[in-house]
Order: C-alpha cells, then sequence, then structure tokens
C-alpha cells in the first residue's frame, strides 16, 4: 500500500471508484450490448416482424443480470425497470441501432476505434456491478459466502446465463448453447471476480475495495479490448485452466474411456449370457425331442 500511495495509484484507485457510471458509461454498455443483439441470426428480422419481442430481448441483454439477481435475492423482477431514465436510454439505444435510417448509428457504433473505447467502457460498468451485487448479498447475508459470490456472478454476467430465456423471446431454442456447459470469458472472469470480491468484503483479502475496482476493471478492459480487436474468442484462463483442472478434476477421455470400457464389458456380459441362454434352450428343446421319441 506505501507503494502505491507514493506512486499516487491509491488515489488514482479512489477517484476511478467514485467516478459515477451514469449516464456516459451505462450508455456505452447499453450500446454493446444491443450491438451483440444485433449481431445474433434473424435479430434483424425480428425487429422488423415483432419489435416488442426484439424490445424485451434487448432490455433483457441490458438489465438481465439486474433481473436475475432480484429473483435470487427474493425481490421484485421487474423492481429495476423503475429507473425510468435508464429504461428510456435502452429504449432509445435499441431504436437507434434498429431503426436508424441508412444504419448510420449502427455504422458509427461498431466503427472499430469506436467500438473498442465502448467495449472499454462497458467493463466498467461490469466490474462495478460485480462490487455492488457482492455488497447488496453481504448485507442480507453476512456470513454467506457461496451467496454472495452467486450474487456477484449473476451481477456481472447475468444477461449471458439467462441466454436461452432471451432466445426464446426470438423463438430459438438451443438448449446446447447454456452459458453454464460452455462459459465465455465475460461469465468466467465474472465468477472469479466475483470471488475476490467476496473474499475482500470478508476481510480475506489484503487489498481495499477502491484499488481492487480499479486493478481488475484494468484487467478486464484489456482483455476485452484485445479480444474484440483481435476478433478471438479464446480465454485469457485457458493455459492456466488447462494445466490446474487435469491435477483437480481429472480429464474427460480418461471418463470416457472408462465408460467405454464398462460399456464393452456389459455387452460381453450381456453377451455369454445370451450364449448361455441359447445354448440352454438347445439342450431343453433336444431333451424334448428325446423324450418324445422314446414315448
Amino acid at each position: 500500500m506505501e507503494l502505491l500511495s507514493s506512486l499516487s495509484l491509491e488515489d488514482l484507485a479512489v477517484s476511478f471508484s467514485k467516478l459515477p457510471v451514469f449516464p456516459l458509461f451505462d450508455v456505452a454498455y447499453y450500446i454493446i450490448s444491443i450491438l451483440y443483439l444485433k449481431y445474433e441470426p434473424g435479430a434483424v428480422a425480428l425487429s422488423r416482424r415483432s419489435p416488442v419481442a426484439s424490445w424485451l430481448c434487448a432490455m433483457l441483454y441490458c438489465f438481465g443480470s439486474y433481473i436475475l439477481a432480484d429473483v435470487l435475492l427474493g425481490d421484485s423482477p421487474i423492481h429495476y425497470f423503475s429507473n425510468n431514465a435508464n429504461i428510456l436510454l435502452a429504449s432509445a439505444v435499441w431504436y437507434l441501432i434498429f431503426f436508424c435510417p441508412l444504419n448510420l448509428f449502427y455504422k458509427c457504433v461498431s466503427f472499430l476505434p469506436v467500438k473498442l473505447a465502448l467495449v472499454g467502457m462497458k467493463e466498467v460498468v461490469r466490474v462495478r456491478k460485480i462490487a455492488i451485487g457482492i455488497h447488496h448479498a453481504h448485507h442480507h447475508y453476512h456470513h454467506g459466502w457461496v451467496i454472495m459470490v452467486l450474487i456477484g456472478w449473476v451481477k456481472g454476467s447475468g444477461v449471458a446465463l439467462m441466454s436461452n430465456l432471451e432466445q426464446l423471446l426470438r423463438g430459438v431454442w438451443k438448449p446446447e448453447t447454456n452459458e453454464i456447459l460452455h462459459m465465455s470469458f465475460p461469465t468466467k472472469a465474472s465468477l472469479y471476480g466475483a470471488i475476490l470480491f467476496t473474499l475482500q468484503q470478508s476481510h480475506w483479502l489484503p487489498i481495499s475495495k477502491a484499488n481492487l475496482i480499479f486493478f481488475f476493471t484494468l484487467f478486464m478492459a484489456t482483455c476485452k479490448i484485445y479480444m474484440t480487436a483481435t476478433h478471438s474468442h479464446g480465454s485469457p484462463f485457458a493455459l492456466l485452466e488447462n494445466c490446474i483442472c487435469p491435477i483437480i478434476f481429472g480429464t474427460a477421455n480418461g471418463d470416457h474411456n472408462g465408460h467405454e470400457d464398462h460399456h464393452h464389458h456389459h455387452g460381453d456380459h450381456e453377451v455369454s449370457h445370451s450364449s448361455a441362454k441359447s445354448k440352454e434352450e438347445l439342450n431343453e428343446g433336444t431333451r424334448k425331442r428325446k423324450v418324445k421319441k422314446a414315448e
């Protein structure tokens, strides 16, 4: 901490943690979220065919994390819709991205330098939401570490975790795309971030919340900007996970081979059982014929 103070990073981190996210950073969050919605197959056609369904999908992209967190904490899932300013801003962004003449707004925000800046700003909101979610859960459950991690994770990646519900609104059902089964980088990072913020909130991590917000935001923004600029869908955690997960959880190939061996053994057992049964039936038939002949 003394080193941070000498470099004035402590003051910078505190100032950054107090930086308001509304309206500038929130608007960037809405733009990138709805931009990703427009990338979904059939989303443009849906906006023409059913604007209400398209608007609901956009609201889930923007506020899905709040809705899911409220449901888990026993609050009203429509509570966040009382924030008229946020709803109006998100609705305006949705209209401009889907219905602006000549697609001018879409072309402007999808221009790579502009998009990279908006992506970085979105990560500022994401990390702030994780921190707020941990604080909110801690207020309700002081010693509920799992609950705090869960709420922080949901706050950071709620829209991804609700992707199947959003797909249903678009008339699409793809259960194999479940985010928990195939976690993207933001979902994994939100989970790891929620764990870090929970440890900090419980005083197990010797770092101030302001510093954690600052450094984790810097990490998230850097990774997302790089991945967006290079069109990469990989994960910075892949190398570490490939080293640690096989040691802790084993490998999928071993389980698969074991399952195949069990299947083959079971099949061989069935074949031998069938052969024995056929042999018994043959002997029984021979015996009956002999008895009949004797009679």
